[in-house]
């Protein structure tokens, strides 16, 4: 897939997500078959570009191309800079987020709270825009900051118009946060109504689901968040499905297995003992989310203060069931069934 003049592997893309993907989980998803994997949100105040946690979050080394990293604020000039500051650091696409909802970063007018200001979201994204002209600027937000204002057709054209180059909208609101379904109309909408690749987001946790978000908005691509958490194969899973029509069997135990281990390996590597004990506690929770034992075996895992421990009581873990099952055994027959 050509992508603002990128030659991606195919049109599935990584959603940021604060936390979570970080280089270690951008890394695992591309070569689990995403096109494309934004950063986590970046700050836009300048006074943070020293911090460590905003250091390693726009740390990109050995990371396959394009680097895209994600923006957040409410000052264009902050902005501004913070665009140049990336793209001076690497940044070969810049994305803003105006799609976030938590409340420490709408409390201060950013991420999806900006669409209640359309005046400000035209200057914000002329001043980014303006800031690198030689690097493609990008935009995610949501469909609306609630159900009566769902203004993401205006927001699009004020993209378009501002010179953003490339879209992607979640299919909730703002106040709506990640609760019920998401909806797709409203990404249909934007896509007949502007010029620019529209990327839609929101649910999209299964092949079929996906053939079913592209055919039925006509976005150019997908984007996958919470339901790559612990499941990163699934970018490979909906890959095959979209060019074949045929789904993949599951993949083994011995091969989750091994996944989850060089993932917790890498970030070992990237946070440090310390850190990345305590960062990998939540991926394994993830991996592991609905098996047979997960309870128990999620419980003593919190527990566990070193590498070499939390190594041991996964491979303990995953052997067991290894040697039970060819597949991963669940708790809930639906979910078996969802995972597969």
């Amino acid at each position: 897939m050509d992508f603002l003049g990128f030659q991606l592997r195919n049109n599935l893309f990584v959603a940021p997500m604060a936390g979570v993907t970080d280089r270690p989980f951008r890394q695992l998803c591309k070569k689990l078959g995403a096109g494309l994997a934004v950063s986590e949100m970046v700050t836009s105040n300048s006074l943070l570009y020293g911090s460590a946690k905003t250091r390693r979050r726009a740390e990109h080394a050995g990371e396959v191309d394009p680097i895209s990293v994600q923006i957040a604020g409410a000052d264009p000039a902050m902005m501004a800079q913070a665009a140049r500051y990336n793209a001076d650091n690497g940044a070969q696409i810049i994305d803003i987020n105006m799609g976030c909802p938590a409340k420490k970063i709408c409390n201060v007018m950013a991420g999806s709270a900006l669409m209640q200001n359309e005046p400000l979201v035209a200057k914000i994204l002329e001043a980014v825009v303006a800031a690198v002209p030689d690097t493609p600027v990008t935009l995610k937000f949501r469909t609306g900051w609630n159900r009566d204002n769902r203004n993401a057709p205006r927001i699009a054209r004020i993209a378009e118009e501002s010179g953003i180059r490339a879209i992607a909208i979640h299919g909730r609101t703002r106040a709506d946060q990640y609760m019920g379904e998401a909806e797709y109309d409203t990404i249909a909408l934007v896509k007949s109504q502007v010029n620019i690749p529209v990327i839609a987001n929101g649910d999209i946790n299964t092949p079929h689901k996906a053939r079913f978000v592209l055919d039925y908005t006509g976005a150019d691509g997908v984007m996958i968040g919470r339901a790559a958490q612990g499941k990163p194969w699934l970018f490979r899973e909906i890959e095959h499905f979209l060019a074949t029509g045929q789904e993949l069997a599951p993949p083994r135990v011995e091969e989750i297995h091994r996944i989850l281990r060089g993932h917790l390996t890498e970030l070992y590597g990237f946070y440090g003992e310390v850190t990345g004990v305590r960062i990998a506690r939540k991926h394994i929770s993830w991996y592991t989310k609905g098996l047979i034992g997960s309870a128990n075996f999620r419980h003593a895992m919190n527990q566990l203060q070193t590498v070499g421990e939390q190594l041991d009581a996964a491979d303990e873990f995953f052997l067991g069931h290894a040697a039970a099952n060819e597949r991963l055994l669940y708790e809930d027959r639906d979910q078996a069934m969802k995972a597969a």
